[in-house]
């Protein structure tokens, strides 16, 4: 006879507290807590690469952008989690009753995994949606070189780009800031199909 164990079904109240004395960071949806495994070195260098090159187009505008540690709070889906990359126009909105939860990101970029790549695309840029000062998300393959690249352009309305070339330039909209995707890629060793 197989026994089924129950999951248990944490308060955000909870995760939060666990979260503080935890030494790893992990996702909370709707009362799970999904622990965040490291990233590989690609994945890594991915985000740095591209939020370094947001922090150095976006100096002196009213912009802060964040990497992979800092928290987001979806209250709209009860989630809280990690993206990549953030920025978020200023002044920096917290979560009510803390100081390490932002909540009013206007920029989300994800690098893509193969444990992830689905959620990230489907119910976590769902989730991204609701936020309503979000309005552009970029997605970025670690395994080859291709980005995903949303603009929110009305309500309920989102449009798609694609780049797979590394000669390419693309804008993102709302910051009039323009990514080199050879730039982007840069110390990526991207097999060749």
């Amino acid at each position: 006879m197989t026994q089924v164990l129950e999951q248990r079904v944490y308060t955000p109240e909870e995760y939060l507290d666990l979260e503080l004395a935890s030494e790893i960071r992990s996702e909370y949806r709707n009362g799970t807590i999904t622990p965040m495994t490291g990233g590989t070195p690609d994945h890594n260098e991915l985000a740095i690469n591209l939020a370094a090159l947001l922090k150095s187009s976006l100096r002196g505008k009213p912009y802060r952008i964040f990497a992979t540690d800092q928290r987001l709070w979806v209250p709209a889906r009860n989630l809280y989690t990690y993206p990549d990359v953030m920025v978020v126009e200023k002044p920096l909105q917290l979560q009510t009753g803390r100081a390490d939860t932002v909540i009013n990101p206007c920029f989300l970029a994800e690098v893509l995994s193969k444990s992830t790549r689905d959620y990230d695309r489907g119910e976590k840029f769902s989730a991204y949606r609701s936020i309503d000062s979000f309005r552009e998300y970029l997605l970025v393959e670690q395994y080859s070189i291709h980005v995903e690249h949303y603009v929110k352009t009305a309500s309920n309305q989102w449009l798609l780009s694609e780049y797979d070339e590394p000669n390419t330039t693309f804008s993102l909209s709302t910051f009039e800031t323009q990514i080199e995707i050879i730039t982007l890629y840069e110390n990526i060793d991207i097999d060749a199909p």
